[in-house]
């Protein structure tokens, strides 16, 4: 389960004017203690995996493989069973499954996302908890919360049209989303998921080779208990997360990187 951070986060989403400019509404996140030397390394780590020599060409492949890698590692935050059968005819643990159609779909999601968020927000929870119980609540944000909507259409404005740079985009939309908590299921999967399309659309990993999500994984105690120092509201919160992410996207690089370097040895 991924913790509920505290409204703080999403309190300037409920007035008018960062509908209009959300960074009105915050303070200059590039600004921030260790955030803009932390996203110049992040973009670095990525362009240097897009130049790699097996993903000039056969990005394809690497895509692939970086998306089962980056299902796994979100199905295990969210306590599912990351272990794929390889003689199985399907995925038996639903959050991996949920995770593995999310991930599989986000190229053909990239246009809704740039125009329509909140749709592809509810098409990711579609896909997420679709093996997860009832059928009923699919997509739809609770409806016990008033303020979820103005909320949720902050996000949106956000995703679209945020002036920050494309890590800062990324971390925010993931952070976002899990403080919201918007669906009674799949959270966690679909923040993750809706970051991955963030980065795809903004163009700092238009392919999706990078698995940050490996680096969420294996410090989750430290991915946990930064989501809630971002929760708190506070600048320090705001930066540790975002730096955090960053350091995820350099560690994502390099995870991406190995695949690569395997897709070559592996031959076409």
């Amino acid at each position: 389960m991924t913790p509920t951070p505290t409204d703080a986060s999403t309190a300037s989403f409920s007035s008018g004017s960062s509908q209009k400019n959300p960074s009105l509404e915050w303070p200059d996140l590039a600004a921030l203690t260790g955030v803009a030397e932390a996203v110049e390394e992040a973009r670095r780590a990525v362009a240097e995996l897009r130049r790699h020599p097996a993903n000039t060409r056969g990005w394809a492949k690497s895509a692939a493989a970086a998306a089962v890698r980056a299902s796994r590692a979100s199905a295990a935050l969210d306590g599912g069973d990351p272990g794929i059968d390889a003689l199985a005819e399907i995925v038996s643990d639903p959050v991996l499954a949920g995770a593995l159609r999310c991930n599989s779909a986000l190229a053909t999601m990239a246009p809704i996302w740039e125009r329509a968020p909140l749709q592809a927000l509810a098409r990711l929870h579609t896909l997420a908890g679709a093996d997860l119980g009832s059928q009923v609540g699919l997509g739809r944000p609770r409806p016990t919360d008033p303020l979820l909507g103005p909320r949720l259409s902050g996000l949106a404005t956000v995703a679209v049209s945020a002036p920050w740079p494309a890590p800062i985009k990324v971390a925010i939309v993931h952070a976002e989303v899990l403080a919201l908590q918007p669906f009674d299921s799949a959270n966690g999967v679909v923040g993750r998921a809706a970051a991955r399309l963030t980065a795809m659309c903004s163009g700092l990993d238009q392919q999706a080779l990078t698995v940050p999500e490996v680096h969420f994984f294996r410090t989750e105690a430290d991915y946990r208990r930064l989501l809630l120092a971002y929760g708190s509201g506070s600048e320090d919160g705001l930066a540790q997360w975002l730096v955090y992410c960053c350091e995820a996207l350099i560690a994502g690089a390099r995870e991406g990187t190995s695949i690569a370097n395997a897709s070559r040895t592996d031959g076409p």
